[in-house]
């Protein structure tokens, strides 16, 4: 084996589809235009996320007009149009950590579950301690990371809704 994640090299003997080995859902998912934000340099993981909400603005911003006067109630207006904006970036951060998530349990995993045709026929495979070894390291170096950024994103949000909602109570 040559290190390469691109290039995976699967027994012959493994029963599993193509579709449903863990490695080759890592491969989808890092090729993927939308799941491969999560593991881009950090200004590219950030300048989709900042857009979205910057997009979000766009509905958000004449709601928020309308509740708070934004010449009237400026403070009002930014705290309830920034809340509501955060409402996008949040849910493409969740779906992002789900798919990673799950490709990471199933890289982590000793045993695959997986289907051969349909929902009634699922069985189990171990993998080669060799298989074994290279999904926990693929896990450990390349996924974990971007799950760990999202955590960390997540708590940012966190911390602007907090601060929105004590900022809102003493205004």
């Amino acid at each position: 084996m040559n290190g390469d994640t691109k290039k995976s090299s699967i027994p012959a003997r493994c029963p599993v589809p193509v579709e449903q080995i863990p490695i080759k859902e890592y491969e989808g998912m890092s090729e993927s235009w939308f799941y491969s934000w999560g593991s881009r340099s950090l200004k590219g993981y950030l300048i989709p996320i900042v857009s979205l909400w910057l997009l979000s603005w766009i509905v958000v911003g004449p709601m928020a007009a309308v509740s708070f006067a934004p010449d009237k109630a400026t403070l009002y207006f930014l705290l309830s149009g920034t809340l509501g904006a955060l409402l996008l970036p949040t849910l493409v951060l969740v779906q992002l950590y789900i798919g990673w998530r799950h490709v990471c349990d199933r890289l982590v995993q000793k045993s695959v579950f997986y289907e051969e045709s349909g929902w009634y026929d699922g069985q189990m495979w171990e993998k080669p301690e060799e298989l074994y070894n290279r999904d926990r390291l693929i896990a450990d170096y390349q996924v974990k990371p971007s799950m760990l950024r999202m955590q960390k994103t997540f708590a940012v949000i966190m911390g602007i809704i907090s601060f929105c909602l004590v900022t809102w109570q003493f205004v």
